[in-house]
């Protein structure tokens, strides 16, 4: 097995949930962390599981979809705790609704937060690791990118995450850089109590029903995903490139 090297990473929207838990296991892989999330002060808790387990870590707060905060953002990691050659872009939202019932503005923001904040904080990043001659773009796209009653703008954006992997991996390829897309399934996550309590249903009951339509019988956990973003940041990751790999359970969850 090729050694890992020990690196920095930003994980985007690391404040809990799916990005948490990748920040933690990309420190625990010896990574110095770049704890992103809008709110500086939610990045505590993520910062302090990571310097408690002996790693480092810098909490900062970002809105990944304004160019000048992404620079800002990137720039005080790097003084902080080294130039970052890894990136998952974790951060996102949802607004769902039908799609006579959507709003502009929650189509908007929706595409902002996923493809903007994605593009902007990729572009920040790319020269690190141009002149590293390595790098790991991470991007979360989702199983909703083939289509989600009630999500037109989420399913549109996550699909959108798939393009734009595909397309970095054709560009940057040559430098040492890929770029996947990790496309998760029904994920136990705040993300989707929220949707449960939308729907008027006890989580538990949400939960269940998830599982027992599911061929492996049960949810997926953040720690699902952050396995996959660990392995696909390493060393002896370099030649997968331009992928979705899909975190379901099974075909589609």
């Amino acid at each position: 097995m090729i050694p890992t090297t020990p690196r920095t990473a930003i994980v985007t929207g690391a404040a809990r949930g799916i990005g948490a838990a990748t920040a933690l296991r990309l420190a625990a892989d010896g990574h110095a962390i770049g704890v992103l999330d809008l709110d500086e002060s939610a990045c505590a808790d993520t910062v302090a599981a990571i310097v408690a387990a002996g790693g480092r870590a810098v909490g900062v707060g970002a809105d990944v979809a304004n160019s000048e905060g992404v620079i800002a953002a990137v720039a005080r990691v790097t003084e902080a705790i080294g130039a970052p050659t890894i990136l998952v872009n974790n951060a996102g939202i949802t607004r769902d609704n039908l799609l006579h019932k959507m709003s502009e503005a929650d189509w908007d923001l929706v595409m902002t937060v996923h493809l903007r904040g994605s593009f902007l904080m990729t572009r920040a990043c790319q020269a690190h690791m141009v002149e590293a001659k390595f790098g790991r773009i991470i991007n979360l796209s989702s199983t909703s990118a083939q289509g989600n009653r009630g999500q037109a703008n989420y399913s549109t954006a996550k699909a959108g995450l798939q393009g734009f992997s595909k397309t970095l991996a054709v560009e940057l390829g040559r430098f040492g850089i890929t770029a996947n897309a990790i496309a998760p399934g029904f994920i136990q996550t705040e993300m989707v109590r929220q949707t449960a309590e939308r729907m008027g249903m006890p989580f538990d009951e949400f939960l269940a029903a998830a599982a027992a339509k599911n061929p492996s019988g049960r949810v997926g956990q953040p720690a699902d995903i952050a396995a996959l973003a660990a392995f696909l940041a390493r060393d002896e990751a370099g030649f997968i490139n331009g992928q979705v790999i899909y975190v379901a359970g099974g075909p589609r969850d």
